[in-house]
């Protein structure tokens, strides 16, 4: 079974937007000055790559909690490379995980990015048919000041 979610989107003026989800919140859009807008609002591509830094930070640290992982800090940056052609579509994507806390363990943290990037995230899933999605993370522990990387192995 299928799930239906609604927007309704709203010219405010020039190039502005703003909408209202189906659950009442509301996002203003807008475009550059170079693009007929005022910058009021967030573009619509950014809140692509919002969509995805959200859906996949709630994956992970619900999965972390799950794990009873002490975060005390919590950061996903993420950047997109897109086409110089129309329709100008992300062709590169990525994800950096932060994760800050008390004795973490490095593995939980890998599996978590890991599980919503390849099975929980549906931005990830959906942006993923047309762009490659690299995600790294960042384990720093707040008593030492350690810090870990690593990066989840890109399928070819």
């Amino acid at each position: 079974m299928s799930t239906t979610q609604s927007v309704t989107v709203h010219l405010l003026g020039d190039m502005a937007f703003r909408a209202i989800t189906g659950t009442g919140h509301e996002v203003v859009m807008d475009a550059a000055p170079e693009a007929g807008g005022t910058d009021t609002g967030a573009r619509p591509m950014e809140l692509l790559l919002v969509g995805l830094g959200g859906c996949t930070g709630m994956d992970v640290i619900s999965m972390l909690r799950k794990m009873r992982q002490d975060v005390t800090d919590y950061k996903i940056h993420v950047s997109g490379e897109r086409s110089t052609d129309h329709p100008k579509v992300f062709t590169s994507v990525h994800v950096e995980h932060v994760v800050r806390g008390r004795a973490l363990h490095m593995e939980s943290v890998k599996r978590a990015v890991e599980l919503s990037a390849t099975r929980y995230c549906s931005a990830a899933a959906m942006l993923g048919r047309v762009a490659r999605i690299d995600e790294t993370y960042r384990v720093i522990d707040d008593q030492s000041g350690r810090e870990q990387a690593g990066m989840l192995a890109v399928a070819a």
